[in-house]
């Protein structure tokens, strides 16, 4: 044995004990020797007036923080997206890597996880939404060129939360589906949604965090969504529940990142508006997905639970348990549904 590996061996053995070990960088990928670390955007186009309208100061911006800032604070107290957790930057490119999706941080997002991700995809989209849904680099969005189609997380993300719907309620059958995204970020999954499926024909979109609901507001008009979807403040929301049917409630990473009194809050509001179905996709959960909790460990099944709501399907994001290790950003989809006495 040589003088270098004799030296790396001795370094391992005590390396080891504290979870980390030298490799040669020969036998390293590429990101695996520059991994991201810190939020980032991709370098894009901008449409004309986004420069200009997507800032911390904008007058509808901070006319919606001054109502949410005297909204319940049990409600929009934070556990995780306090004031600094948005940054100015993040406002003008929403759909980087930042608070509202992670595409290049963390386990398995790298290219060989997304070519494993689309490949996937490809093999279940027997709607064929991986044609039918276009994806750009527009606002700071970071794609891969995977099969000679443009993917994105967000575009893989929304196709395989779609299917699991239409698996377990025929979502794409439907008829005349109303649907609320509590939670809805930049409103990524309504712009898939409408975009997908003719039959969903109403997409409201609300958020605890007013930025949100300022950033999903501009998006879906840029994308224009205007006719399906719209975006509701939340000191509206609960009027405009009082007067419409809601078919489906979804709530995809954002229940994770809510105090307990929040979520109670939000689940008093479903069954009052006696909404059926409930989709609930947190950021992460044990392997089996048998405990669904918030980022601080909280048990937010047994909320939904006790107003009503009834687990009636749990399924990994991807069925194959390998492609589950390995694809891009494993966890589970669960889906509930009331149960009236």
């Amino acid at each position: 044995m040589g003088i270098k590996a004799t030296i790396r061996n001795t370094l391992n053995t005590t390396l080891k004990k504290y979870g980390y070990e030298i490799i040669e960088s020969s036998q390293l990928y590429e990101w695996q020797k520059n991994p991201c670390l810190k939020p980032s955007y991709s370098q894009s186009d901008l449409p004309e007036e986004a420069s200009d309208y997507l800032q911390i100061n904008n007058p509808k911006l901070q006319d919606l923080q001054t109502r949410y800032d005297s909204f319940d604070r049990q409600v929009t107290a934070p556990l995780v997206w306090t004031d600094s957790h948005v940054k100015p930057e993040d406002i003008l490119y929403f759909r980087g890597d930042n608070a509202y999706v992670w595409q290049l941080r963390g386990a398995n997002m790298n290219i060989m996880s997304y070519a494993l991700t689309a490949y996937y995809v490809k093999s279940i989209d027997r709607l064929g939404l991986l044609e039918k849904l276009e994806e750009d680099n527009l606002f700071g969005n970071y794609t891969f060129s995977i099969d000679n189609k443009l993917i994105s997380r967000d575009l893989l993300d929304s196709i395989m939360e779609i299917y699991f719907l239409d698996k377990h309620i025929n979502l794409s059958e439907s008829k005349d589906m109303t649907v609320l995204d509590i939670g809805a970020g930049y409103g990524r999954l309504a712009y898939r949604m409408t975009s997908a499926l003719a039959n969903v024909k109403e997409y409201l979109c609300t958020d605890g965090v007013a930025v949100s609901s300022f950033i999903s507001d501009y998006h879906l008009r840029y994308r224009g969504l205007e006719e399906k979807t719209s975006v509701i403040p939340l000191d509206e929301i609960e009027n405009t529940l009082s007067n419409k049917s809601v078919d489906l409630a979804v709530n995809i990473h954002s229940f994770s990142e809510c105090s307990v009194t929040a979520i109670d809050w939000w689940l008093s509001l479903l069954e009052k508006s006696k909404v059926k179905y409930l989709m609930v996709v947190p950021n992460a959960c044990d392997h089996g997905g048998t405990l669904l909790q918030t980022n601080d460990g909280q048990d937010m099944g047994k909320i939904i639970e006790s107003h009503g709501y009834k687990l009636i399907a749990k399924e990994p994001k991807y069925r194959d348990p390998v492609i589950q290790e390995y694809a891009i950003n494993p966890t589970y989809h669960y889906l509930f549904q009331l149960h009236e006495d």
